[in-house]
């Protein structure tokens, strides 16, 4: 999966208070989608840079914004999110989170609240729908994830390797009581449940350039400390001149997300240069991918496939929630900014 940036309330009271926009068709989202121009298309809806949109639009500062039904808009979010091929329960696990997080994303101070792209959640409109991800958001209308009077922090990722991550030691604030990590024996099945990259120095010092500027070359990549869910905290990068401690995710995000898939690393090793390479190659041996924090999604597949529900997934892997319905929008009131993938 993708690397995002998700703005999510740390303090969601259920109140009374309308946040986003409200229509007949429950309340709606504002979806900044980009530069250009968009034009109305019969039958409803409009057209923008070739694709075709639920909804209405208007022109701000910013770009061209969708102002769609939270539902219709999940109609395309869930099957970008998760294969429709996956069992039913899945697919409607999936649309309770990402309705949980939308709905924290009302941005008053601002033209939009959400963007379309990986950043926050991928959306494209009515050609990616489908009939299975519409029947996931139809059979779940409504639902959240709730702890105590608050919306739930729904925070979710494609698979964990057998342990999620605790949202504290993944994005730092306070512990969350319900995202402090489980083992999961789900995913096994995923094809990133383990995985092998190899990876040039001269990519690496590629990637960290702005880190290692001024510092010689690259000698040596070792693993720093880790946190309580095995990941890595901090890689140390070995120069000719000094030695460079990088944050786990700075590395991750700056050698890529393909590369390394998590960092949820088992086993790290530095390969002589061979043949016509004339540089070292960084081996890496992992487990999942993406953050790791809240729902593993190939773990959904897997409970799903015993046949467990969505309050069973709820309660595995956000323990202590509750699968339930708003009655009205909630009103956020303290937000803080983390990394999805």
């Amino acid at each position: 999966m993708r690397r995002r940036e998700f703005l999510i309330s740390s303090t969601v009271a259920m109140t009374c208070v309308p946040l986003l926009g409200a229509s007949n068709d429950g309340p709606q989202l504002r979806v900044l989608l980009g530069s250009g121009d968009a034009h109305p298309i019969a039958g409803g809806g409009f057209e923008y840079d070739g694709r075709a949109y639920r909804g209405t639009f208007s022109r701000a500062p910013e770009g061209i914004v969708n102002v769609v039904a939270v539902e219709e808009y999940l109609y395309s979010v869930v099957p970008r999110e998760m294969p429709t091929a996956w069992p039913a329960s899945a697919l409607q696990m999936q649309a309770i989170c990402a309705r949980t997080f939308v709905l924290q994303h009302a941005a008053p101070q601002r033209a939009y609240d959400v963007l379309p792209s990986d950043l926050n959640q991928v959306y494209q409109g009515i050609g990616t729908e489908s009939p299975v991800g519409r029947q996931a958001v139809d059979a779940t209308t409504g639902t959240i994830l709730r702890y105590g009077g608050a919306l739930a922090q729904a925070a979710y990722s494609s698979c964990c390797g057998g342990r999620t991550e605790a949202s504290m030691d993944a994005w730092g604030g306070e512990p969350v009581p319900y995202l402090s990590g489980v083992a999961c024996p789900y995913c096994a099945v995923s094809p990133d449940f383990r995985w092998t990259r190899d990876v040039t120095f001269d990519f690496v010092e590629r990637a960290l350039r702005t880190r290692l500027r001024g510092m010689g070359s690259l000698l040596d990549v070792r693993l720093g400390s880790r946190d309580q869910s095995g990941r890595a905290r901090e890689f140390e990068l070995i120069t000719d001149r000094s030695t460079v401690v990088v944050r786990g995710s700075e590395f991750r995000i700056a050698v890529g997300t393909s590369f390394v898939r998590s960092l949820l690393i088992l086993k790290l090793s530095v390969e002589p240069p061979e043949g016509e390479l004339m540089t070292p190659i960084l081996h890496l041996e992992g487990a999942g991918n993406g953050h790791g924090v809240g729902l593993c999604q190939w773990g959904a597949r897997g409970i799903a496939i015993e046949r467990g529900s969505v309050g069973q997934m709820a309660s595995f892997y956000f323990p202590g929630t509750t699968v339930d319905s708003w009655t009205s929008v909630p009103s956020p009131t303290t937000s803080t900014s983390y990394r999805r993938r």
